[in-house]
């Protein structure tokens, strides 16, 4: 796994899937000139977050998208995209979801788990919470998707790297107040001091997509970033600005991690499913 990859941070447009949908076109476009192999997008990048009752009419079912994706499925035969949307699965469930559209086809989808429905957020009155979560393959390797509020869950980036992902790529929205200091957020520093621990302790890259522009009032403050599993950031976007962050991703660098600190290669799962079956069988 040795590749190039890049973050598109943007500004979505609330509720309208085709002027997204041509966004992400245009910076697939510009990532592929710059050499990347794989785009990321944020969360719900396809449709913006504070889609509410917008829910169903922007849904899409996986296994006969709508022709406005017609533009992506092209452009993913030689650039893979993993982009944020609304999904409506078989049982007609809607989900927050993150498409990877590669080979003319969206090829996996994650649901995301961890709805958060608090403050701010309301995301378990309009999506069902997925059930599951899997590495999976692609162009450039085994790789492992989570959706923002996921990451706060370690059990995710911990099941995903014993799958085998040396790449975990979290798609985000997070809002920040509008008062603070560009170059002092409290969230950024907190969320990178949350991907250096998952880098180092997972040896494995941890890619953070998040962005930008305001909604219904909230604003969305950017600063996507890209750590190696040495827990260095080695790429970082802008705060409040769309931007386009371009990283090269070297499995060297993993290998390299984990013979130097065998903490994760030593990790035994099967002692933390025993621990936890027996904390489950106790009941609260």
């Amino acid at each position: 796994m040795s590749f190039t990859i890049a973050l598109a941070q943007i500004d979505p447009v609330l509720g309208n899937l085709p002027e997204n949908i041509a966004r992400h076109t245009v910076m697939a476009e510009q990532a592929a000139r710059s050499g990347a192999q794989l785009v990321v997008f944020p969360e719900l990048s396809l449709t913006g977050y504070s889609i509410k009752d917008m829910n169903r009419e922007l849904a899409i079912n996986v296994t006969r998208p709508p022709s406005t994706f017609t533009p992506l499925l092209n452009l993913s035969k030689s650039i893979s995209i993993l982009a944020g949307g609304i999904e409506e699965d078989s049982e007609f469930r809607i989900h927050n979801a993150a498409f990877l559209i590669e080979g003319g086809e969206i090829r996996c989808v994650h649901r995301k788990i961890y709805l958060p429905t608090y403050g701010m957020f309301e995301e378990r009155r309009y999506f069902v919470p997925g059930t599951t979560v899997r590495s999976h393959s692609s162009r450039v390797g085994l790789v492992g998707t989570l959706i923002c509020e996921d990451l706060w869950h370690m059990s995710l980036p911990y099941i995903l790297a014993h799958e085998g992902a040396q790449l975990i790529i979290a798609l985000v929205a997070s809002p920040t107040r509008l008062a603070g200091n560009a170059d002092d957020l409290s969230i950024a520093s907190m969320s990178a001091e949350h991907h250096r621990a998952y880098a180092r302790l997972l040896s494995c890259y941890i890619v953070f997509c998040n962005r930008v522009g305001f909604e219904d009032g909230v604003n969305f403050w950017g600063g996507s970033q890209v750590v190696s599993p040495d827990g260095s950031t080695i790429a970082r976007g802008k705060h409040f600005e769309e931007d386009l962050v371009i990283a090269h991703i070297d499995e060297n660098e993993v290998r390299r991690a984990r013979q130097h600190s065998r903490h994760f290669l030593d990790d035994d799962p099967h002692l933390v499913l025993r621990e936890l079956q027996r904390l489950c069988s106790v009941g609260p």
